[in-house]
């Protein structure tokens, strides 16, 4: 049953913004730190993250992945964060051969590092970085009933502990982040959130009904605009295909002076 299956979407801002103190980042650490406070220490964790999109599945096998900076023109700080967390190069094998037993194309990655995708919310829910880590890329299809089945083959792993991060953002039109914000473009920010956080938590909703909002997520109100490209959007899909039910808390938040969302599945009890 659904007992062991812990997921978290996180919206994870801008670059390395919420590690340098930045006052539009204050909501998130805090509503991070709170999660990481509320839920069982995991013993794994598998990341996917918005910034690693590969033609089929792909997962980091290695034993002590870098770190990657993939950002640019902050200060010089930004590029020396670490974040030594373990790779696992046993998860890394388990999830790869789940993938194949689901008939989903995979491949493994030994020498692939970390991107701030995981080490920026990770460093700060989990500073001690003592927790083994794989991340898992998206697929450049962009198909969200692909990414929905990549989560429902994780389900097979049998570590007791595991938590699935999709590390994304509710909201990503770069563009609205640096123009100011007009009573058009607050009311398309909103109304997609509102409509993001009814299908992840409504729990009057069927499973069927869910997917089929979650899969045809571009016919949602303003849909194109908060998510121009839906990098940002799919690692949420991952997340609801592994727990396959209303999400168990949702936070909503500002982000970069934009409404934001971040949804908790947790069955570990």
């Amino acid at each position: 049953m659904h007992h062991q299956r812990r997921a978290l979407f996180l919206s994870h801002g801008g670059g390395p913004l919420p590690l340098l103190g930045d006052d539009a980042h204050a909501d998130m650490v805090a509503c991070l730190k709170e999660i990481a406070a509320m839920i069982a220490r995991p013993s794994v964790i598998i990341v996917v993250s918005a910034h690693w999109e590969a033609g089929n599945a792909t997962v980091t096998s290695g034993v002590n992945p870098g770190l990657i900076y993939d950002y640019s023109g902050f200060p010089p700080e930004s590029y020396e964060i670490t974040y030594p967390c373990p790779g696992s190069p046993r998860l890394a094998s388990s999830i790869t051969r789940q993938l194949e037993t689901a008939g989903i194309n995979v491949m493994a990655d030994s020498t692939r590092g970390f991107d701030h995708g995981l080490f920026v919310p990770l460093k700060i829910m989990y500073p001690e970085a003592d927790i083994p880590c794989v991340q898992l890329s998206l697929i450049k299809s962009f198909d969200p009933l692909a990414h929905i089945k990549l989560g429902r083959a994780l389900q097979g792993l049998s570590d007791p502990s595991i938590l699935l991060i999709g590390s994304g953002f509710s909201f990503h039109n770069m563009r609205a982040f640096f123009t100011p914000a007009t009573v058009d473009s607050k009311n398309a920010n909103k109304s997609f959130e509102h409509w993001l956080v009814d299908t992840c938590s409504n729990k009057n909703i069927s499973e069927e009904e869910r997917i089929k909002r979650l899969v045809n997520w571009e016919a949602a109100p303003s849909a194109r605009y908060c998510h121009p490209r839906e990098e940002h959007l799919l690692p949420l899909l991952v997340c609801y295909g592994f727990a396959a039910s209303a999400c168990t808390k949702s936070f909503e938040l500002q982000i970069l002076n934009k409404e934001s969302s971040m949804y908790l599945w947790d069955y570990a009890g």
